[in-house]
């Protein structure tokens, strides 16, 4: 056998993965298609003159490779510039949280080094209240939504559009190593400050061909998007570049909708008036656009909507799919860019009665291609694929975080054993199916048992008064921990006592042990959420222990 390693000639083009490459399909076809924003309509052509404009105004102000530019702004034509213009001349984004405390802000702009920032009008209060103790800037551009912008108490470099105009609509993108680093944010974790999670070119044009491939074939008979579909992100775009979507659907081409500010009553008129067909949101979000008061004359029969970011409730699931949603579930975390799983349902489960079609709906999914999902026990024991064994969620794919953002030591612990380590607690059945059962630190540990809270929550979900609920952990001076649910309601009939009630059907089944039964069941008036729309139980724990 002949073991020679050939090797390319000197002369071949090694094409790095950048990505520019997500944008040269689109150059040459789209000509339908637009993205959208408020009243402003660009077709793909127009964009990609537009991404010309910003890299060059960008270079005007002296922003060059490894510069960090920090972005403020809802989620916008501009933001999807962004996206692509700022890591396309080699520097790196800086997706800004805005819901964040000014403090919070403020460390994240310090440690990533900002040197650019373009804020939106909305956000200037933010900024003139930490400009002073911001080390890096150097310089502003200001956003605005309106021919009038309001005058900032800072000096900046002039206003978005202004500065487009007057920039050059050629700009030749330039090759570079496709490991360089591309983009940047920040995840609020359980103690300390936000923690810095970046990827490279390379990985972020991984991702997207895998999230491209996912969208048109992981439901083969109902692709969840495609080139006719008109696709609507509602997951903030400085939050995992809004799961990574935007890029797949620039690369398709797809007719895309940005909102702005995210209202109910908005997004559900725009997919009423622009004929949306997929977006992804977390479970809350969906929650309030079907409470909105637009929500009750629009046709939601051709809305597909992936949830992540919390579990997908029966409860919820079941809502969604009355209303006539196609709805899915996926599952990964700001470190895996963040792609993991996606539900995938079949022509035969499609068929099934609703209450069947939801087990499989409210699960993780399977693993995308590329990914390697394993559960392991405590002690780093993989455990079988059994559909009961629980184990921790530790992954690996060409796209997940090498490292926390100069936090090596944390960075360690992520990675312990060469495996990502998610936190999460989960099963995986014989056909590779995903369970989630809990995060490790929010399972409730009583009498020496293990209590899932999701698992909890999936069945006082199905209790028809509840709107929304939650469990923790509280304090037991005999059991050590106790289940306590919070919950809101959404008629007079659901009280504390009706939901202990519909629980004892799970006890006399045996699904769950009498002592899993939640020690208090609280009705309010509404549960605190995180800065992306989540269910916080790090506040709730801190405010009812």
């Amino acid at each position: 056998m002949n073991t020679k390693i050939l090797k390319p000639s000197d002369s071949a083009y090694t094409y790095p993965l950048l990505i520019k490459r997500l944008l040269t399909s689109v150059q040459r076809v789209e000509n339908r298609n637009q993205i959208i924003s408020g009243s402003q309509r660009f077709s793909y052509r127009q964009f990609n003159e537009r991404i010309c404009r910003l890299a060059s105004a960008l270079r005007a102000q002296g922003i060059g490779p490894g510069d960090v530019v920090a972005v403020m702004d809802w989620d916008s034509h501009r933001y999807l510039e962004c996206f692509f213009a700022i890591p396309m001349i080699g520097a790196v984004l800086h997706t800004v949280n805005i819901r964040l405390s000014p403090q919070q802000i403020l460390y994240t702009m310090n440690h990533a080094q900002d040197k650019l920032v373009l804020v939106h009008d909305d956000f200037l209060p933010i900024i003139e209240g930490i400009q002073g103790e911001l080390e890096t800037v150097k310089a502003y551009i200001q956003l605005s939504d309106v021919d009038a912008p309001v005058t900032a108490s800072f000096i900046t470099a002039g206003e978005y559009e202004t500065l487009l105009a007057r920039a050059d609509s050629c700009y030749e993108f330039p090759d570079f190593d496709e490991n360089s680093v591309a983009t940047a944010f920040y995840t609020t974790g359980t103690t300390g400050n936000p923690k810095g999670v970046y990827f490279s070119h390379r990985q972020l044009v991984l991702h997207t061909l895998t999230m491209v491939n996912s969208l048109l074939s992981r439901n083969a008979d109902v692709p969840l998007l495609n080139h006719s579909g008109v696709y609507m992100p509602i997951t903030p775009m400085f939050h995992v570049h809004a799961w990574g979507i935007p890029y797949a659907a620039t690369m398709m081409g797809v007719q895309q909708i940005y909102p702005g500010r995210y209202e109910p009553n908005k997004l559900a008129r725009l997919i009423r008036e622009e004929g949306v067909t997929f977006s992804h949101c977390v479970p809350t979000i969906l929650h309030m656009v079907l409470q909105s008061d637009d929500a009750s004359n629009t046709d939601f029969s051709k809305w597909k909507v992936i949830i992540g970011g919390s579990a997908l409730t029966p409860g919820q699931a079941e809502q969604a799919m009355f209303r006539s949603i196609d709805i899915f579930s996926a599952y990964g975390m700001s470190e895996t860019c963040p792609l993991l799983a996606i539900t995938r349902i079949t022509r035969e489960q499609r068929d099934l009665p609703f209450a069947e079609q939801v087990a499989w709906r409210v699960k993780a999914g399977v693993p995308s291609d590329l990914v390697d999902i394993d559960i392991w026990d405590a002690n780093n024991i993989p455990m079988p694929h059994d559909g009961k064994s629980v184990g921790e969620v530790v992954a690996r794919a060409p796209w997940l975080t090498q490292s926390y953002l100069y936090e090596p030591e944390k960075s360690a612990e992520l990675w312990a054993n060469g495996w990502l380590h998610t936190g999460d607690v989960a099963s995986i059945h014989p056909n590779g199916c995903i369970e989630i059962k809990d995060r490790i630190k929010d399972v409730i540990k009583t009498g020496g048992e293990w209590i899932s809270s999701l698992t909890l929550e999936g069945m006082i979900s199905t209790h028809p008064g509840v709107q929304t609920v939650t469990v923790i952990a509280i304090p037991d001076e005999h059991w050590g921990e106790r289940p306590c649910a919070m919950v809101i309601a959404r008629n007079a009939e659901c009280t504390a006592q009706s939901i202990l009630d519909h629980l004892q059907q799970y006890v006399a089944s045996g699904a769950i042990n009498k002592w899993a039964v939640p020690k208090e069941i609280r009705i309010v008036a509404e549960i605190p959420t995180t800065s992306v729309g989540k269910i916080d139980k790090k506040r709730i724990r801190s405010q009812m222990t």
